[in-house]
């Protein structure tokens, strides 16, 4: 990252620009904008023979809402400045998708691959203890949950630690989401961040208004699709995007990029790349030289679903896509912005694009918390009841169903049926809210400020309700 670049200002900058929008008091505002609590902490852990003194952080950005909710990552490029940025998005995404959560996130500055894995629950356990002395952790305070580097294993890890050192509490299952089934976690988590993008770019190519602008024809079917990243929010993200009949054209990763106008198959390509250890070389693609080509690659959807800053006001000038979606957090820079804007280029923003991680978060957290898991009360009773009706129709019809017909529509809801109905309402809801508000001020020129804007209203007047400014 540059050292010149904030990535906490940047959100700043596009919070003020929104704020203009709004009629809160100067002093709501600042108080919106600032981080609440900032713990940074140094603790020592025995690796091997040495001692290793591990630098974390966790931020609280906004207690408008309890708990806080964020993500926990590994990297050795995590800092202050990030975690301090991506806190604040979670407050303004928690808002925009209706979850009552105030923001939060938290990091360890570590390269997770370096550590053998009783080294990294060494480090995860002291870290979760660390957490539980400052009160920054717990089901009715701040809820972890997976990010960067860290995914169900981790966060088994901190569920234990936190329940050993609170036994006998009944909501302990609430204190960190993204775990084990087995553990409290929910079905559809894993996939729930790439399939939210899927879902909230699929409404925004339904909009008849902002496609015209933008001059696309509706729809998400036929469109050329490029990701960029193939952990778990890309892979998931592209998937889907071929599921729903876009054709994946670009796939990137690290190591580089791979094209093929007439389409790739993602789950071909993910098997590849565990088999070689590369994407590249994939049977019928094209390899292009660098990873950071795919970015500037024809297409009419690119979705950045890496790390922060990779399309900045050096390349933003050759991105060719009439769409960005944002999967990744912070993946183009201000000036990017303001770049693209001249272009006539639609960015979906991340605050609210990868919001579906959250979403079904919440889900998960309701879930540890009424101690029942969905569908259980009412999967066999719609069942039954989709049976008599079938009965009945077929009786007055002296028609019959299929063996397999009947399979679907007497079929009564999994959990992950309603979780992935549950974030499908949501994702819809939340690009229709930002496109209403967007119309409404027709001075606002980007997605962007009207997502703020949504954002900076709810929380705005969870404050004023709240009966802090007197």
């Amino acid at each position: 990252m540059n050292p010149e670049y904030s990535f906490f200002d940047a959100v700043c900058k596009s919070f003020d620009k929104a704020a203009k929008f709004t009629t809160f008091d100067a002093g709501i505002l600042e108080q919106i904008k600032q981080c609440n609590s900032v713990l940074r902490m140094h603790f020592p852990v025995k690796i091997g023979d040495k001692v290793e003194v591990i630098k974390a952080y966790r931020v609280q950005h906004s207690h408008h809402k309890l708990p806080c909710k964020g993500g926990i990552r590994f990297s050795e490029m995590v800092n202050l400045d990030e975690v301090m940025a991506l806190s604040a998005l979670m407050t303004y995404k928690c808002a925009i998708v209706n979850v009552p959560f105030g923001g939060a996130k938290g990091g360890i500055t570590i390269d997770p691959k370096k550590y053998d894995v009783y080294d990294l629950e060494r480090i995860t356990r002291r870290y979760t203890s660390e957490l539980v002395k400052k009160r920054f952790i717990g089901p009715g305070e701040d809820v972890p949950a997976p990010d960067y580097g860290t995914g169900e294993r981790e966060m088994s890890w901190i569920l234990d630690t936190y329940m050993a050192l609170h036994p006998g509490e009944t909501d302990a299952l609430g204190c960190v989401t993204g775990k084990p089934i087995t553990q409290g976690g929910v079905r559809g988590r894993k996939e729930a961040t790439g399939l939210g993008v899927f879902y909230g770019i699929r409404e925004v190519c339904n909009n008849l208004e902002v496609m015209a602008r933008i001059g696309l024809t509706p729809g998400i079917e036929k469109k050329r699709v490029i990701v960029q990243g193939l952990g778990n929010v890309g892979y998931h993200a592209a998937k889907f995007f071929q599921e729903g009949g876009a054709i994946i054209v670009c796939l990137a990763e690290y190591e580089g990029s791979i094209y093929n106008e007439g389409g790739l198959d993602v789950e071909a390509v993910f098997q590849h790349r565990k088999k070689t250890g590369s994407i590249l070389n994939f049977p019928g693609a094209t390899n292009l030289p660098k990873n950071t080509d795919a970015l500037e690659a024809d297409c009419d959807i690119l979705v950045p679903a890496a790390l922060e800053n990779v399309i900045n006001k050096d390349n933003a000038g050759n991105v060719k896509a009439k769409i960005v979606g944002e999967a990744a957090n912070g993946p183009l820079t201000p000036e990017a912005d303001e770049i693209l804007l001249a272009k006539n280029v639609l960015v979906v923003p991340d605050m609210y694009l990868n919001a579906g991680g959250v979403t079904v978060s919440y889900f998960e957290w309701l879930k540890n918390l009424s101690h029942v898991s969905y569908g259980r009360l009412e999967r066999r009773f719609m069942e039954n009841q989709n049976a008599n009706i079938l009965s009945q129709i077929e009786s007055m019809t002296g028609n019959k169903v299929t063996d397999d017909q009947r399979k679907i529509i007497v079929h009564g809801p999994d959990e992950i049926d309603l979780v992935r109905s549950g974030l499908e309402d949501t994702m819809i809801k939340a690009t229709n809210e930002i496109f209403d508000c967007w119309k409404k001020y027709p001075e606002i020129q980007d997605m962007r400020t009207a997502a703020f804007v949504v954002a900076i209203n709810k929380v705005g007047t969870s404050y004023l309700e709240l009966g802090i400014f007197p």
